[in-house]
């Protein structure tokens, strides 16, 4: 049996892992599908200063209380740099993190390279980014009919400091195994990624042919590619 932990990532909260769960927890395996503080049925609990480190903090308290051991992270999206602050604080309970369609910083990359953290502003005097119909078109072509509906009925304004706050990762990350899953039309170059042009892949990895949220539109396949990474 594998314990499963799902960060997701903009404008996701638990929910968004509704049909990938169950297939998991049919198959045996435990799954702990976070939801992160602003966000999902948290909204009420967002503001101006909820952070990256609100971020890292939501998942390392799931991984306390619960006892979780030996686990495979998996970072959704802007939640891969999440998921690598957290295994690099915990790498000892980490068994490894699984990219979905994610940002990853590189092992023996340390950020921020100057330190500090980046001035940012509100857009539009609002500190979140509102998930629309144009973003929907530009990343997730395939979620369509009621997936559409339901996708957009649940999202909530992606913290905006989640976007702009860097992560600062120690030598401890560097003993941290990782996998990927890539999503073709995620709205990144995957021939380039692959062929190594924005750094080494220091794992296994797969790709579907789906847009950037495979949990709704391709779960079948994403849980069976979890699954093989993670074995």
């Amino acid at each position: 049996m594998t314990t499963f932990v799902l960060v997701p990532g903009a404008w996701l909260g638990g929910w968004a892992w509704k049909k990938v769960t169950p297939m998991l927890e049919e198959k045996g395996h435990a799954v702990y599908a976070i939801t992160l503080t602003g966000e999902g049925e948290r909204v009420h609990l967002f503001s101006k200063d909820v952070g990256i480190e609100t971020a890292i903090q939501d998942v390392l308290n799931v991984i306390k209380y619960n006892d979780l051991d030996s686990f495979v992270l998996v970072g959704h999206s802007f939640a891969g740099k999440v998921a690598a602050a957290v295994a690099d604080r915990v790498p000892e309970r980490v068994k490894m993190v699984l990219y979905l369609d994610a940002e990853r910083p590189e092992k023996g990359v340390r950020e921020p390279q100057s330190g500090g953290t980046p001035p940012f502003e509100p857009k539009n005097g609002q500190w979140g980014i509102p998930l629309t119909d144009e973003i929907l078109n530009e990343i997730g072509k395939d979620v369509q009919g009621r997936d559409r509906e339901w996708l957009l009925s649940k999202a909530t304004p992606w913290p905006f400091r989640h976007r702009v706050e860097p992560v600062t990762l120690s030598k401890n990350f560097d003993s941290v195994k990782s996998a990927y899953i890539f999503c073709t039309g995620g709205g990144d170059p995957v021939d380039e990624i692959l062929q190594g042009k924005w750094g080494k892949l220091d794992g296994s990895y797969k790709v579907i042919e789906s847009g950037h949220w495979p949990m709704i539109t391709k779960p079948e396949e994403l849980v069976e590619d979890m699954l093989v990474l993670s074995g």
